[in-house]
């Protein structure tokens, strides 16, 4: 089986500010405005400090005419790859049937 797993991909706010906001010269103000989120709740996700959310997924799908699927891939992989960088810290028995 292949590993397809990216190393270190970007937060999903990264590549919504680098590929859909500046692009369009939209500013992170206006986008809130348009998703109807705050702008607290925008900024976090463009910088980085929170997660795009399912719903958030609807509304930048619509917004950008892309997919809420793909955003949440995004998300998915950027958790795990994250996760991944703590797992020789965590310390699970492996489990077998008795």
């Amino acid at each position: 089986m292949t590993n397809l797993k990216m190393h270190n991909p970007p937060h999903p706010g990264e590549v919504l500010l680098e590929l859909c906001l500046k692009p369009l010269g939209i500013s992170v103000t206006q986008a809130a405005q348009a998703l109807r989120v705050s702008r607290k709740t925008l900024s976090g996700i463009v910088n980085g400090r929170a997660g795009i959310s399912p719903e958030m997924a609807i509304r930048l799908s619509l917004a950008f005419n892309t997919t809420p699927e793909s955003w949440m891939n995004q998300q998915v992989q950027y958790d795990l790859w994250q996760a991944e960088r703590n797992r020789k810290k965590i310390r699970i028995p492996r489990l077998s049937a008795a």
